[in-house]
């Protein structure tokens, strides 16, 4: 069973980090289905960035910009917004960008999620919160196997570490501060761990898909640092599709786990290489291959076991060709000049109707 429309319809949802990527894709769907949009972040970080591109302000009922870290304004921002539902996206997002500044990305990632907790123990009325994660938040020692909810957390990088700890800190604040206590509650909460997304808009420095077009719109070949790591590779509108599904599960009242993988079919984990390669025909570009020396060490393998969230009913709708594909279309279409926002809206309905 899908989304149920008639739920989302007026509904007063709140998303930090609307204007990065994974979360402009969010609240645009979320206008789609006719929620009431309130929106906080930082400004838009990349140049050109989809916040812009895709005109989502235009879908929002409140765009405020602000920093998780700084406590009491967010906390207003909250409260005035009235939230049933809340998704939490805003993040230091980049490995490679957690070691030039360990310090932000820990205070972001793990400080700025106990102060979205906190502040929701102060709202009343929210039927839901979604706190997004990423798969690498699991302690990851190589191998092929794959990652399931109930292993281990860890993380060898600061941001691999952030989310580990931000996944621990919601579980802290989920056991000590249930409905029926003494203390303040919080709402229903869940986390939500997703696999490598690749989409139209993503601008992001030291990812492959911008990387990649960056330098073919350049007439240049992209230099792969690890063409050999395997990554469980989606379209955006594959998790963020999960994510409004548990939103509305918890919201009904659903008795469910805490936390939820959202991760493609094994058809999906494919190597750097291959992505590379793929886009690289679309595009018409070339790839070359160079060994990384910066010392900025990743995981050579990371492979996501989504059985949990195929019992809610949630099941990969785009292979990677297709994901593949659909993005590159994007990036086609927003160097030919054509509206971006009507293309995105018209992928975001194609995947809505029969993708899902």
């Amino acid at each position: 069973m899908g989304l149920d429309p008639a739920f989302w319809a007026g509904r007063r949802v709140f998303v930090t980090g609307h204007t990065g990527f994974k979360g402009g894709w969010l609240a645009l769907c979320l206008h789609y289905l006719g929620a009431r949009v309130t929106g906080f972040a930082l400004e838009p970080s990349t140049t050109p960035d989809f916040f812009s591109q895709a005109e989502v302000a235009r879908a929002l009922a409140g765009d405020h910009r602000g920093d998780i870290r700084d406590r009491a304004p967010f906390e207003r921002a909250v409260k005035d917004a009235a939230p049933e539902i809340v998704f939490h996206l805003a993040a230091q997002a980049l490995v490679r960008e957690s070691y030039r500044n360990p310090l932000e990305t820990f205070a972001t990632n793990v400080m700025g999620t106990a102060h979205l907790l906190e502040a929701l123990r102060g709202v009343s009325g929210v039927q839901a919160a979604v706190v997004v994660t990423s798969d690498k938040c699991y302690r990851n020692d190589g191998k092929t196997y794959s990652f399931a909810e109930g292993d281990a957390l860890g993380g060898d990088d600061p941001y691999s570490a952030s989310k580990a700890g931000a996944e621990i800190v919601t579980h802290a604040y989920k056991a000590s501060f249930p409905a029926g206590g003494s203390l303040p509650a919080l709402p229903p909460t869940v986390t939500a761990r997703a696999g490598n997304v690749i989409g139209g808009g993503d601008w992001s420095a030291d990812r492959l898909v911008p990387d990649c077009i960056r330098a073919f719109n350049k007439g240049e070949p992209v230099t792969l640092r690890n063409p050999e790591a395997v990554r469980p590779w989606q379209h955006v509108l594959e998790p963020v599709y999960g994510y409004l599904l548990l939103a509305e599960r918890l919201a009904k009242g659903r008795d469910m786990p805490a936390e939820w993988n959202f991760g493609p079919g094994a058809e999906s984990h494919a190597s750097v290489a291959t992505v590379a390669g793929t886009i690289a025909r679309h595009c018409g570009g070339k790839v070359v291959h160079q060994a990384d020396n910066s010392g900025m060490k990743e995981a050579q393998v990371l492979r996501l076991d989504s059985s949990r969230a195929h019992s809610l009913g949630w099941h990969p709708a785009w292979p990677l060709d297709k994901a593949l594909s659909e993005t590159a279309r994007w990036y086609d279409a927003a160097r030919a000049g054509g509206s971006m926002r009507a293309f995105t809206m018209a992928q975001i309905a194609d995947y809505m109707r029969g993708g899902a």
